[in-house]
């Protein structure tokens, strides 16, 4: 097992955009849009948790690239009345892609919100019947030769 040999590429500018979604509680998401969530607002807190991600990607995937982040930009979005968005962009000049970086800041970003909201959405028995994370995929990419 190894990484990918890469230092015969030359740096280039590379860019990649993530996005997914979690559905939630119309309730939860009512409560995230009035300001009322316990731990604090979770839209906010999901852009930085996804920054932080994004720049230690190579220390939670094993065979990933550390690499020279030159910008991490998180948007996290209410869509409608049970589902809220995390997109993260990456930009980097260098020999590899960014895409694992865009992914993990947006898988992060929202496992945050889940973190944040939980006791809203847990059920009698402690469950999470209706909270759900899906359809996390790179939206895009970009290499400048």
């Amino acid at each position: 097992m190894a990484m990918v040999d890469v230092s015969g590429k030359a740096e280039v500018f590379r860019e990649a955009t993530a996005t997914g979604k979690i559905r939630l509680k119309p309730e939860t998401v009512t409560l995230i849009r009035e300001g009322r969530i316990a731990k604090g607002n979770p839209l906010y807190t999901a852009k930085i948790a996804g920054v932080l991600a994004a720049k230690k990607t190579s220390e939670l995937v094993p065979l990933c690239h550390p690499l020279p982040l030159t910008r991490v930009e998180v948007e996290a979005k209410i869509l409608d009345k049970t589902t809220v968005e995390i997109t993260a962009t990456v930009k980097t000049k260098a020999q590899t892609g960014v895409e694992m970086e865009a992914l993990v800041g947006t898988s992060v970003g929202l496992l945050t919100i889940w973190d944040m909201v939980k006791q809203y959405e847990k059920n009698a028995a402690g469950q999470y019947p209706n909270t759900a994370i899906e359809t996390i995929y790179v939206v895009r990419k970009l290499k400048q030769v």
